[in-house]
């Protein structure tokens, strides 16, 4: 179990330590500064904070173990659009949207995932970044468009523990693709996905797919969730197939957390679609399922049940690697624990900044 947890937010970085069995908010990082995302790296204790600070772009900080200093490193970068080009998409970096580590064999990958849809992978812990043009140059590209924002982006990276090689992203919108040689080459991997909100001949086209969070199980890899802009879905030969999940009371949402070792088990927190973006009937829950999408229960104790309109994003919520303490975090700053697997939550805060990411540390 993990005795620290952070929170990226609209106005900082922020610690969550648990102690004597109990969780509070510590120490502040960056306070002040947005603070998009945040990757704790489990193979040497680093940490690592994206900032979105709009006019003055994005930016990217390191933190290495043991140390209490905090020093900008370089943020991944787009290079010159090729004259002639006829893609619309301007080459720019506006949002780290996802930060993973690489396998445990590889000391110093790292993969960012970005708007308007790049990925990149750095070999020196964020020294340098490379896109990974075998993605960026599909003829697929084209048909890639913005979700919730305009354009196309990378918000999911999920590594293969098995082998470092194999690679799963999710793109809004964009679908879900997969490498099997370190990123050298990409195979679309959507099939079974229903983009409703395209006309019904282009509705199963994997390639405008608009999955809003995939995550892996990490003791059974070939195990996926994900949560879709038009439902549930889940995968249990690595992202070939994807089978439609519904739970009640809506199958709607952004954020999707897996069981560690589970392969049945994981949570996902419903919300009003499409144009509300509020929790149904304005009451928190949390949706889990413990037999791999059969059946979902509805977890609510703890959480407000009246006059809520907390927005949890699809970083916004957590599971550690012991599998029964959550974490969630809302649009509207508020904060919640767990530690029997979502069956009962306490409240840390109802006046942070907005969440935009919860993790814990490894």
């Amino acid at each position: 179990m993990s005795d620290r947890a952070y929170l990226s937010t609209r106005k900082g970085l922020f610690e969550l330590d648990r102690i004597d069995g109990r969780w509070q908010v510590g120490a502040s990082h960056l306070l002040g500064e947005p603070v998009s995302l945040t990757l704790a790296d489990g193979r040497d204790g680093t940490l690592y904070a994206a900032l979105n600070l709009g006019h003055f772009g994005v930016k990217l900080h390191r933190r290495d173990a043991g140390s209490q200093e905090w020093r900008e490193i370089a943020a991944p970068a787009y290079p010159p659009k090729p004259d002639g080009s006829v893609d619309t998409v301007d080459w720019t970096n506006r949002l780290i949207w996802s930060l993973e580590a690489g396998g445990a064999d590889q000391p110093g990958v790292l993969w960012a995932g970005t708007l308007p849809g790049g990925l990149f992978r750095s070999g020196d812990r964020g020294d340098s970044w490379e896109l990974v043009r075998s993605l960026w140059d599909v003829p697929q590209r084209a048909e890639w468009f913005g979700g919730g924002y305009d354009v196309p982006g990378i918000h999911s990276i999920c590594v293969d523990p098995r082998d470092s090689d194999r690679v799963l992203v999710a793109v809004s919108c964009g679908g879900v693709w997969q490498s099997g040689d370190g990123g050298a080459s990409w195979t679309i991997s959507a099939t079974g996905m229903r983009a409703d909100y395209m006309p019904p001949e282009l509705n199963e086209n994997e390639a405008v797919q608009d999955p809003h969070r995939v995550v892996r199980c990490a003791g059974s890899p070939d195990v996926l969730w994900c949560q879709h802009h038009n439902g549930m879905w889940r995968s249990s030969n690595g992202g070939r197939q994807w089978d439609e999940i519904k739970a009640a009371p809506s199958s709607f949402g952004f954020a999707v957390a897996a069981h560690p070792t589970d392969p049945l088990t994981a949570w996902f927190v419903p919300a009003e679609a499409d144009q509300r973006r509020i929790p149904v009937g304005a009451a928190l829950a949390v949706s889990r399922t413990t037999d791999g999408g059969a059946s979902f229960t509805q977890l609510r104790s703890g959480l407000p049940q009246q006059h809520c309109y907390d927005l949890v994003y699809r970083h916004g919520l957590a599971v550690d690697a012991d599998g029964r303490t959550l974490l969630m975090g809302s649009t509207t700053g508020g904060v919640w624990i767990s530690a029997d697997a979502g069956e009962h939550w306490d409240t840390l805060s109802t006046t942070m900044p907005p969440v935009y990411a919860v993790c814990f540390a490894p």
